[in-house]
C-alpha cells in the first residue's frame, strides 16, 4: 500500500488518546459537554490562553466549527471577508452561503489577509441598506497554503478590525502546526487577545476527531449553545471530545505532535531544495507545494499518494504534500531518496 501525503488525518489517533478513551469508557458522565473531562479540558486550554473570561465549546469538526461560529456572530444581512483560498469558500460545499451570508473573497498567493486587502471591500460596501454589510474577517492559521501569521501581522489585522468594527475569526484546523513552526513568535495567549473567536484543531493534530472553539468576546457567548443544538453541534456524548483535548493539553502532547508534522515536512522541503526544485508557496509548516515536471509527478505517484494541487503549464504542476503527527522518519527518508532519483528525469 502506498503511503499517503494527501492529508494529516489519515491515521486514527495518538495512542495516549485511545488509552484515555478506553480508561474512562465505563464512567457515567453528564451529557452535552457538561462532563468532568470537558470541563477540565476547558480549564487546561484557558490556562494556556491566559484568558479566564473566555469560554470553550467542543464540536466535531472544522466545517461545523466555521458554520456555527459565523452563523452565530452575524445578523442575516451581514457578510464575511475571506482569502480566496479560505476553507469556508473553497472546501465547505457552500455551508456559509447556505446560512444566507455572502462571502467576499480576496485573491492572495500566500493565503494571508492584511488590512490593505480588506479596505477596498469596505469602501465599496457603504450603500446600506441596499448592500450586505461586511462584518467578519475570516482567516486560517496555518493557511490552506501552509503559510503562517506572525504576531505583528495578527496584531495589525486585529487593530484594523477593531477600528472598522469588524469581528476577527481564526480557523485553527492546523493551529498546532502554526504555533510550533521554527522561530514561531505567536502563542495561544496572543491569539486569545487578538481575535474575537478562534478554534484549536484536534482532528488534524492527533485526535480521533474534534475541535475546541474558543470564544473571547463576552457578548458572543450569549445563546451560543442554542446555535450548537440547532445545528447538530451539541453532542450527547460530548465527553469523547473533551477527553481527547484533556489528553492533548494535560502535558505537551498537542505541541509535540504538531512539531513532528512540521519537522517531517521541512525535511522533505530541504531535500527538494537541495536537488534544485522550486515551490508554489514558501511554507514552514506541515504543508509544502513543490513544483515538478508532470513526468516526475507520475514517477512519484507509483510510490506515494498526494494531490496535484495546481497545473502551472503543459509541462509543470505543483503538488501538495502534507505530513502528520504520525509521519515517521523512515517514511520521510524513503521519500527523500525518491527526490534524489527524480533530479535527472
Amino acid at each position: 500500500m502506498k503511503y499517503s501525503f494527501k492529508n494529516d488525518y489519515s491515521e486514527g489517533c495518538h495512542p495516549k488518546i485511545l488509552e484515555k478513551l478506553s480508561q474512562f469508557n465505563d464512567s457515567q458522565q453528564n451529557g452535552y459537554g457538561e462532563d468532568e473531562y470537558s470541563k477540565n479540558a476547558e480549564k487546561l486550554i484557558l490556562e494556556k490562553c491566559k484568558s479566564p473570561t473566555s469560554k470553550v465549546f467542543f464540536v466535531s469538526g472544522g466545517t461545523q466549527a466555521n458554520l456555527l461560529v459565523i452563523s452565530a456572530m452575524l445578523k442575516p444581512y451581514e457578510s464575511v471577508i475571506s482569502a480566496e483560498t479560505g476553507h469556508i469558500y473553497s472546501n465547505e460545499t457552500g455551508a456559509i452561503e447556505n446560512t444566507g451570508h455572502k462571502i467576499h473573497t480576496i485573491p492572495k498567493e500566500n493565503g494571508k489577509l492584511a488590512p490593505e486587502d480588506i479596505l477596498p471591500i469596505l469602501e465599496t460596501h457603504t450603500n446600506f441598506p441596499h448592500q450586505v454589510k461586511p462584518k467578519l474577517v475570516y482567516i486560517s492559521n496555518s493557511t490552506e497554503l501552509g503559510t503562517v501569521y506572525t504576531k505583528d501581522e495578527l496584531q495589525n489585522l486585529s487593530d484594523f478590525c477593531k477600528e472598522k468594527q469588524l469581528f476577527l475569526f481564526m480557523d485553527g484546523a492546523r493551529l498546532g502546526q502554526a504555533l510550533t513552526v521554527e522561530n514561531a513568535n505567536l502563542s495561544l495567549e496572543n491569539i486569545a487577545k487578538l481575535t474575537d473567536v478562534f478554534y484549536i484543531g484536534g482532528t488534524k493534530n492527533g485526535a480521533m476527531f474534534g475541535e475546541a472553539v474558543v470564544v473571547n468576546k463576552p457578548e458572543l457567548l450569549e445563546d451560543f449553545r442554542f446555535y450548537m443544538k440547532q445545528k447538530g453541534g451539541l453532542l450527547a456524548k460530548g465527553r469523547f471530545i473533551g477527553i481527547q483535548f484533556e489528553a492533548l493539553f494535560e502535558d505537551e502532547l498537542f505541541s509535540e505532535l504538531a512539531k513532528n508534522a512540521n519537522l517531517q515536512a521541512q525535511k522533505i522541503k530541504k531535500s527538494f531544495q537541495e536537488n534544485g526544485f522550486g515551490f508554489l508557496a514558501e511554507t514552514a509548516s506541515n504543508q509544502i507545494f513543490p513544483v515538478l515536471k508532470n513526468s516526475q509527478i507520475r514517477i512519484l505517484e507509483n510510490h506515494f499518494d498526494f494531490y496535484v494541487w495546481k497545473k502551472l503549464d503543459d509541462e509543470y504542476s505543483a503538488i501538495r504534500l502534507v505530513t502528520s503527527w504520525a509521519t515517521q522518519d523512515k517514511i520521510t527518508e524513503k521519500f527523500c531518496r525518491e527526490i534524489v532519483n527524480l533530479k535527472n528525469k
